[in-house]
Formats: structure tokens, sequence, C-alpha cells
């Protein structure tokens, strides 16, 4: 009897011994309030479902790029960053100084993030403007609105537009200008008729674009499949169809470039805690779905789809076991 007792301590003890300790981690995101705050929810939940004493706590920043540079310097534990803004880091372009190569990825978030170019309908009929490379020899006097300096999607806007041939020279020239804003300074701007064009990558039906398409009759160009290309080269970024009927005067499938986002780790996390980490957010993936509409899209198979940025062994290892490695 004794001997049965002492070997069930024994056993019990080796067991709680074995389980993994809970992960009490920062997650550097973005605005409060956006997407990725919500997102940093969503995981935190993921977390907690495999162990109620982990905590995933997130921290608002100024957004990706600020991201990786916490990531490079180890001041953070994990961070969102969009992929181009990774494929820009590992180069060490600007806005970094030399390449960022600590980087390592737990989980692919999103991939359904598309530019889009709006323009207003009276312009483009006027100057018969059907697609992006259309502008370049219309002459037309167009104002375009581009996110701001540091936001990814200003980076991606200006190389597209290069490839069409149109340059803040160019539209100068004509009369127009190139003028730096937030995606809903943007939607303002055009409704009130102080910009002709809106451009920025960002989720189908978002509230920016909703807005504008109800209240200003604007058309979606279409993009050159050149212009796609070169772009995905440079910044590694994909191709995504906007649906026809997207918008009210949409009335054929759009090709576009899609941004996607990321949370990434680095190398030196240990593997137990990428592994912990990782395992939880495939096994409770309906908890990062349910944090918003847009995410429902995602999949275990997105989640394990290799990008820009390596995955960290811990996670190859859960995403193993699980039957997704890539």
């Amino acid at each position: 009897m004794k001997k049965t007792f002492l070997a069930a301590v024994v056993g019990v003890a080796v067991a709680t011994a074995a389980q993994a300790e809970p992960i009490n981690l920062n997650l550097s995101g973005g605005n409060p309030g956006g997407l990725w705050s919500l997102l940093g929810a969503g995981i935190d939940r993921a977390a907690k479902v495999d162990d109620g004493d982990s905590v995933i706590t997130y921290q608002a920043t100024g957004g990706g790029f600020a991201n990786i540079g916490l990531l490079g310097a180890n001041r953070t534990d994990l961070g969102l960053v969009h992929d181009a803004e990774a494929n820009i880091a590992l180069s060490g372009g600007e806005p970094f100084k030399a390449p960022i190569e600590n980087m390592r990825a737990i989980g692919y978030m999103y991939n359904w993030a598309p530019m889009h170019f709006f323009l207003t309908k009276d312009m483009a009929d006027e100057y018969n403007i059907d697609s992006l490379d259309d502008i370049a020899t219309s002459g037309a006097p167009i104002r375009i609105g581009i996110n701001r300096s540091g936001n990814i999607t200003s980076n991606v806007a200006l190389k597209m537009l290069e490839e069409a041939g149109i340059t803040e020279d160019m539209l100068s020239d004509n009369g127009g200008q190139l003028v730096r804003a937030g995606a809903n300074e943007q939607g303002e701007l055009i409704q009130d008729g102080r910009l002709d064009m809106i451009t920025n990558g960002i989720f189908i039906q978002h509230s920016s674009f909703r807005a504008v398409d109800e209240n200003v009759d604007v058309v979606l160009l279409s993009i050159p499949q050149e212009v796609i290309d070169a772009t995905n080269e440079e910044f590694g970024t994909g191709t995504m169809v906007i649906p026809s009927g997207s918008y009210k005067n949409q009335g054929a499938d759009i090709s576009t470039v899609s941004l996607g986002a990321l949370l990434v780790a680095t190398e030196q996390m240990d593997e137990a805690t990428a592994y912990s980490l990782a395992s939880s957010l495939v096994k409770n993936i309906d908890e990062v779905r349910a944090v918003h509409k847009s995410m429902q899209a995602l999949t275990p198979e997105l989640l394990t789809t290799p990008s820009v940025v390596e995955f960290h062994p811990g996670a190859i290892k859960a995403y193993t076991e699980a039957g997704y490695a890539k």
C-alpha cells in the first residue's frame, strides 16, 4: 500500500513538472481600438484557453515599423508587422539603418488588405481614366491622397504610382499634387472636394471606404499586372482580387497588391514559449476569428503559411504536430 501511494505521488509530481509554464508576453501592436488591438485580445484569449494563467499584454505603438524597431532592440516579446515592413527591415531599407535579422514568425494573421485607388467619376470620365496607368498620359490635375510617411501603405502606393508612370513632378506640372493623410482624413477630404483620388491598403468595405463609396461618386481603378508584379517583388506583398460589385460603380473584378500581417517574435524567445503560443493559436483559432468579422477568413492553413520572415523553431514544431507544417 505504501509503495503504491508513493508511486502515485511521484507520478503526480512528474506530470506536474512536465506541464508547460503559463506564458507571459508583451505584444506591440498599433493604435488603441484598431484591428491590431483586437487581434491582441484574440491572441490573449487563445493562450488563456490552454492555460488560464497565461497573459498576452497588448501595448499600443506607432505600428509595424515601430514594432520591428522594438523587436530588433529586444525591447518587446512580440510584434504585429506587415509583411512589406518586415521585408524592408530584413534588407535594412528606410527607416532602418541596418538589417533587422533577429525576427522569427509565430503566425501569419491575414493577407487580405488590398490596395485601393478610388478616383472621382467626374475626373475619370473627363480624362478617360479607367486604369492607374491612364493617369500618366491623361494630363489630369489630380490631387491624390496617400497615407502619411511611416505608414507602409504610403511606401506601397508610391511604388505603384511610380511603376504606372506617375511622379510627384508630373502631377505638379498638371496642376495636381500628392497629399499625405490617414485613411479617415482622406475620406473626409474627397467628400469635401479637396481630393480627387484616395488610396490605401485596408480591408474591402472598410468603414472609411464605405463612407466614400456612399457619399461620393467614385470609381475603383484597375491596376496593370506589371505594376502588381513589380510591387510584389520589391515588398514581398501578394496579389488579391477585389470582387466585382464590392463598390457601387465597380462592374468587374480588380486585381491589386495586397498587404498581410504577421505575428513576430525574436530568436531569443525560447522554443517552449514559441511552441506553446503557436499551439494555442492553431488549436484555438476561433478566439482570433471572433475579434472582428474581417478575421473570419483566418484558417490554420494561412496561420502556418511561410512569408518573408522564417518561422520560429518552436512554432514549426507546433504546426508540424498539428499537421500544418509547410
